[in-house]
């Protein structure tokens, strides 16, 4: 053999050596990560990947082990004994170390808006409170938004525990005052795995394989499989969207207009004048109440308030608005529900007579300002309105607005929303978590299903039975949040149908074990389908857990 064949005989056994002694990446989900609190008086259970055959340990920093073998997919899967409260671990899988482990209790908690409604979307009744709280024992997880048609994910995209001291905010108003409560009375960690998504049906949220009793759901979902497809409506969507905002603006004189109607110069002494909360205005019952809608109100600032920095506060309004202040773009909102909080720069307030310009849009034929909620000026460091007080460094904004119509439009284009979809949040967001051990899964949602409430108690009870065996706990508690009161009482049709889809979830909880309802009727604001008291409520939760808990005492 000559020389250059050895050498290239000698680099290519080399190479083979070398790659056998490559291997995979063991990789750990999400879920299992720093910050983790895990399940008291449950068996320690971390899962992954890595290769086929490959060999992992797992071990608590001076404490057990175990090594477990991955199988032909790569999937392996470790217990250790359950470990004991009052301390942080550490814990080390392969050469990777998760840290700051705490135990304690880790809940569930899933459903629409009103779960996902953050911390600081009630800072208005709670601020004080929330702000002057600290504690690194309460962990939120916060599984992303995704939905996925093509089938159950093994993991999730980025993400982390956080605990209250890192991101309050950020945490789910309603696991948030649940999480306090529970800590409060037990003095042990708890975490929240908060899988939540505004909107969304309880079909969306049940897996495939269990909604095969229900093929209309199945074939709703097979119409939107392509990708291809979704993407391409999608496309058609936008370019629909951006026509009818393309009219809208180019028709509305108070934009293309000469005087645009935002400017502090515009003489507005011929527009009509309206109380803020009046409809009147809306539609003269030939014209469509669609379209652009301009307010404007003049008021004065004090020399000891002009320059200063400050918030605009101007509650909710239905459906989009611009605001301007002295000619200057202040905010904008591109839906209905947010509460409006606008920040006032320094400098821009004078003393002396201040323009404040709202333009509204009108997308579904219904537009107000909601009313009880707070309109004012708020000067100093307080974003938000402390319910049931008033300051002296508040200027009310309620009362006479002068008003002048822009573009009356067509009803806005149809959007879809494939997170809708039945079995996609399932896909996403459940099935990566759902092997993680709880005590238990708080679910409230139900809105978006008050208009099928009949099939409610079927989807809900098979949703339940499908986290239970998919989590391999066939016991695990669930606590429905029953639905918050809404609506005017003048409303009779719909206030019936919310009470319907009470009586329907009332329904799944005696019917089925284990299973709770947690009263929160009589919490609902009739203005806001997103009321504020989820303190109230979050205590209520922590009680029926500290209560029921599947007879496991605290």
């Amino acid at each position: 053999m000559n020389m250059n064949k050895l050498l290239i005989l000698t680099a290519l056994l080399g190479a083979g050596s070398f790659c056998q002694d490559i291997r995979a990446e063991v990789k750990l989900p999400q879920i299992i990560s720093d910050g983790m609190v895990v399940q008291r008086d449950r068996p320690l259970t971390l899962w992954g990947t890595a290769d086929p055959g490959e060999s992992v340990t797992v071990r608590v920093v001076k404490g057990k082990s175990a090594t477990v073998t991955a199988d032909s997919l790569g999937r392996w899967r470790a217990e250790l004994p359950a470990l004991k409260t009052g301390k942080t671990y550490t814990l080390t899988v392969a050469d990777k170390t998760i840290s700051n482990v705490a135990v304690g209790d880790v809940l569930l908690c899933s459903g629409q808006s009103n779960m996902e409604l953050p911390v600081s979307r009630v800072t208005d009744m709670f601020a004080d409170e929330v702000m002057e709280y600290r504690n690194p024992a309460i962990r939120q997880f916060l599984v992303p938004k995704e939905f996925d048609f093509d089938g159950e994910r093994s993991d999730l995209s980025p993400t982390s525990w956080k605990s209250v001291d890192d991101d309050v905010m950020g945490f789910s108003a309603l696991a948030y005052f649940t999480a306090k409560a529970l800590n409060s009375r037990t003095g042990l960690p708890v975490g929240i795995i908060n899988a939540s998504w505004g909107g969304t049906p309880v079909e969306s949220w049940i897996s495939e394989t269990a909604m095969s009793d229900y093929p209309y759901y199945l074939n709703q979902k097979a119409v939107y499989s392509s990708e291809a497809y979704r993407t391409a409506l999608k496309e058609q969507e936008w370019r629909n969207y951006q026509a009818w905002n393309s009219v809208i603006d180019a028709a509305d004189p108070g934009l293309a207009g000469a005087a645009k109607y935002y400017s502090p110069a515009l003489d507005d002494s011929d527009w009509q004048e309206t109380d803020l909360f009046s409809t009147s205005w809306a539609s003269d019952g030939m014209t469509p109440a669609n379209g652009s809608h301009w307010f404007r109100k003049t008021v004065d600032i004090d020399a000891s308030h002009a320059g200063k920095a400050a918030t605009l506060r101007l509650g909710c309004i239905v459906d989009a608005d611009s605001v301007w202040i002295n000619g200057r773009l202040v905010g904008f909102t591109t839906y209905q529900y947010p509460p409006r909080i606008y920040p006032i720069p320094e400098g821009l307030l004078k003393e002396g007579a201040n323009t404040i310009t709202v333009r509204l849009i009108s997308q579904n034929g219904a537009p107000h300002f909601v009313p009880e909620k707070p309109y004012k000026i708020i000067f100093g460091d307080r974003p938000y309105a402390v319910y049931g007080r008033t300051y002296p460094d508040e200027i009310p904004l309620e009362g006479l607005w002068r008003y002048r119509k822009g573009a009356p439009m067509p009803a806005g284009p149809a959007m879809m929303f494939y997170c809708y979809m039945p079995c996609v949040l399932y896909n996403a967001m459940i099935a990566p978590v759902i092997s993680y051990p709880v005590c238990g899964a708080v679910w409230y949602q139900g809105e978006s299903n008050v208009g099928r409430s009949n099939q409610y108690p079927a989807l809900l009870e098979t949703m339940i039975a499908d986290w239970r065996k998919a989590s391999g706990n066939a016991g695990m508690p669930f606590y429905i949040v029953e639905l918050a009161d809404f609506l005017h009482e003048s409303d009779r049709g719909g206030r019936a149908a919310w009470q319907t889809m009470r009586e329907r979830q009332a329904q799944v909880a005696d019917e089925t074990p284990g299973v709770s309802l947690i009263r929160n009727s009589d919490l609902g604001e009739w203005n806001d389908i997103h009321p504020l008291d989820k303190k109230t409520l979050g205590n209520r939760v922590a009680e029926k857990i500290l209560s029921e808990n599947n007879n496991r005492p605290f």
